[in-house]
């Protein structure tokens, strides 16, 4: 069984920064692609970041150059989603994911508001 654990969240001012770390543990080896999304009030789940095995990131277009995502040591299976000049519409639900054995396994998310 893999356990994805999300922590970081919370409430911040438009224009501040946040770190969400994500952290996969249980039955889970190797070296896996991690994704965070998020879910804002009233809409879909959609992408914010990834990173493959071998360090390649993908992001959001609306986080493309203020978002993050990165990890100090792939094996452990963490990682961290840095954010910087957050707006309102920033705030939504992150959950991290690991994508192991063919599927993703979801942690139970982190809430993030943005307001003044």
């Amino acid at each position: 069984q893999v356990h994805v654990v999300e922590s970081g969240g919370g409430l911040v001012q438009p224009g501040g920064s946040l770190t969400l770390t994500c952290k996969a543990s249980g039955s889970v080896s190797g070296i896996n692609p991690m994704a965070w999304h998020r879910q804002p009030p009233g809409n879909q789940r959609e992408l914010v970041a990834g990173i493959s095995p071998c360090g390649t990131t993908k992001y959001g277009d609306s986080v493309k150059g203020r978002f993050t995502i990165s990890r100090d040591n792939p094996r452990d299976n963490k990682v961290l989603l840095r954010m910087n000049n957050l707006e309102p519409s920033d705030t939504a639900v992150y959950y991290c994911s690991i994508f192991y054995w063919g599927r993703s396994h979801w942690g139970q998310g982190t809430q993030v508001i943005v307001s003044a």
